[in-house]
């Protein structure tokens, strides 16, 4: 299995969102909570079976920070962080 972290962009392999870029902001179990800042929202994030996505060797350490120390995450530092990511890739 693979070894996934709060703060990483993710692929997701399956479902009406297939390719779809996600960050994970936390991890229950077998099942990640992902958001995009778009469509799926901080207020109300995607769970999914982690067989379900591919990881990415990106971890935005500012949004991982924020989340362990419990901060507040806008949806647009989401947005911002994956449309980032995409040009850069």
């Amino acid at each position: 299995m693979e070894n996934f972290q709060i703060g990483q962009i993710i692929k997701s392999k399956a479902g009406r969102d297939k390719d779809r870029l996600f960050v994970i902001i936390d991890i229950k179990g077998e099942y990640v909570y992902l958001v995009d800042g778009n469509l799926r929202k901080l207020e109300k994030p995607k769970m999914k079976k982690i067989k379900h996505i591919q990881p990415t060797n990106n971890i935005v350490e500012s949004i991982q920070e924020k989340i362990i120390n419990d901060q507040k995450i806008l949806n647009a530092e989401i947005r911002k962080t994956i449309q980032l990511f995409q040009t850069e890739n």
